[in-house]
């Protein structure tokens, strides 16, 4: 008797041994993903600061830039980064309630790497040479300095991680 029940409770762990596997395959198919609302929120909040930047840049008074010439182009691009700095200031202010921060600063070597891209040039076009200054990519036009690109470092920072994103906005026009 003792022998019959020794194999019933080793017939009974085998079944509630397999019964397991299904759990188990289906738990190592899903994976861990971490936090996927604060993933999704970290998302969503770099994609709204970026579409709050471009804007920005089309409306920081870049006519103010095309006021001095092309020889007074570093002066121009610091009135132009500080009519910007408003807009840029409301964009990180914007976050404070989400529980994150978002931190946006000018990226220089961005703005050198895509000052060749950013400026118009071809047939029909008379456009002078480009030039990228503090993250600030401006081309010579009619001896006057016209701002065409601005390149950002963005940092989103939450709880416990931190998305960090180069974009150069483009101007438009």
């Amino acid at each position: 008797m003792s022998r019959n029940r020794g194999q019933l409770v080793l017939i009974a762990a085998v079944v509630i041994a397999l019964a397991f596997v299904p759990a188990l395959a289906a738990y190592l198919q899903f994976g861990y993903a971490g936090d996927a609302d604060a993933m999704a929120a970290r998302d969503a909040t770099g994609a709204a600061t970026v579409a709050a930047l471009d804007p920005a840049v089309d409306t920081a008074r870049p006519e103010l830039a095309a006021s001095y010439t092309w020889s007074e182009r570093e002066p121009a691009v610091t009135d132009y980064r500080h009519a910007l700095n408003a807009s840029v200031d409301r964009i990180e202010n914007a976050s404070v309630g989400s529980g994150r921060v978002v931190l946006v600063a000018y990226n220089a070597s961005a703005a050198s790497a895509s000052a060749r891209d950013a400026c118009p040039s071809g047939p029909g076009r008379v456009f002078g040479v480009c030039d990228a200054i503090d993250g600030v990519v401006v081309q010579e036009r009619v001896n006057g300095t016209h701002v065409v690109a601005v390149a950002f470092d963005v940092t989103i920072v939450g709880e416990g991680s931190g998305t960090y994103l180069t974009v150069v906005v483009r101007r438009s026009g």
